[in-house]
C-alpha cells in the first residue's frame, strides 16, 4: 500500500464487506473523523480458516493499515476479533508500536447483553470460526456469570448476502432452518445476537422466522457507541486522528467487483483502491 500522506485516520478492516455495517454506523454517530476501509477480499471468508491462518492475515492487514498512518485500528470481522485480536494486542502492539491500538467488536457487544436480556438467556448466531472460538460465550461469562449463552453457527448466511440472495427462496430455507436451530435449544431465549457483520442485512428475513418478544442485535450501534466512548477516555488516541470527514476503501480483491458488491451494504457509490498486503 502507499502511505497516506495524511496520517491519523481511523483504520477499519474486514476480511470481505460485512465490516461495511460497522463503518456506516460509525460514521453517522462520528462523521468528523477520517476512515481507511480495508477488505481482504481476495482470501475471504475466514469464518472457516484455521486460528493461526486468520491471526496471519489479521496481522498482515493491521501493519498495512499502521503504514498508511492509522494510529487505532477496528477489526470490524468476528472471526478476526475472535481469533487474532488478543495476540496482536498482547503480543505483536508492544513490539510494533506500544502507541498504536487495534480494537475489536465482541466485547462492545458483550458489555451491553446484560443491560437487554431479562429472562438471561441468549442466542448467538456467527460463522463457523466465530461460533469455534466461544469468544462471546468467553466475554459475555466473564462479565455476567448469570447469563446461559447458546451459540449456532450459520455457514450459508454469509455466502447468502455477498451472492445478492436475500430474497431467494434458498435464503428462507436457511434462515429459517438455523433460527429454528438456535431457538430450540433453550426455549428462554429472549435475546438473539448476530454475531456476524454481514448478517444486518438478512435482519428482516430474520425477523420472519422470530418469535414475537425476541430481541434481536445488530452490532454497528453499540460498536460505534463504544468507538465514541473511547476516544472521550482517551484523549491521547482522539487527539491524533484527522477530522476532515474522509473515508478512503481498499480491497485485495478487484475494485470494481468491491464497489459494486460494496453499494450492497452502503446504498451509495464509492471509490476504491486494489492493495497487495502480503
Amino acid at each position: 500500500m502507499k502511505k497516506n500522506l495524511t496520517p491519523g485516520s481511523i483504520g477499519v478492516f474486514d476480511s470481505g464487506y460485512g465490516g461495511l455495517t460497522i463503518l456506516s454506523e460509525i460514521q453517522k454517530l462520528l462523521p468528523q473523523y477520517d476512515y481507511i476501509y480495508l477488505g481482504d477480499n481476495s482470501r475471504a471468508p475466514y469464518g472457516t480458516r484455521s486460528f493461526d491462518v486468520v491471526y496471519e492475515f489479521t496481522k498482515q492487514a493491521v501493519l498495512a493499515l499502521f503504514e498508511q498512518g492509522c494510529n487505532l485500528v477496528i477489526l470490524a470481522c468476528n472471526t478476526a476479533s475472535a481469533k487474532a485480536l488478543r495476540t496482536i494486542q498482547q503480543n505483536d502492539l508492544p513490539h510494533i508500536n506500544p502507541n498504536k491500538r487495534v480494537l475489536g467488536i465482541i466485547r462492545p457487544t458483550a458489555e451491553i447483553i446484560g443491560n437487554i436480556s431479562k429472562t438471561r438467556h441468549i442466542g448467538i448466531v456467527g460463522t463457523p470460526g466465530t461460533i469455534q472460538s466461544e469468544s462471546y460465550s468467553i466475554e459475555i461469562n466473564k462479565l455476567y456469570p448469570d447469563i446461559i449463552v447458546n451459540t449456532h453457527a450459520c455457514p450459508m448466511w454469509v455466502p447468502i448476502v455477498e451472492n445478492n440472495e436475500f430474497n431467494s427462496p434458498g435464503a428462507d430455507y436457511f434462515i429459517q432452518k438455523d433460527m429454528n436451530s438456535i431457538l430450540s435449544k433453550d426455549e428462554s431465549i429472549d435475546t438473539l445476537i448476530l454475531g456476524c457483520t454481514h448478517y444486518p442485512l438478512l435482519l428482516d428475513k430474520i425477523r420472519q422466522y422470530a418469535p414475537s418478544g425476541l430481541q434481536i442485535l445488530t452490532q454497528g450501534k453499540y460498536i460505534a457507541e463504544s468507538l465514541e466512548n473511547y476516544l472521550n477516555r482517551h484523549p491521547e488516541i482522539e487527539e491524533n486522528c484527522t477530522k476532515h470527514g474522509e473515508t478512503k476503501y481498499y480491497t485485495t480483491e478487484s475494485a470494481s467487483k468491491f464497489k459494486e458488491s460494496a453499494s450492497i451494504f452502503l446504498n451509495k457509490e464509492i471509490e476504491v483502491e486494489r492493495v497487495n498486503i502480503e
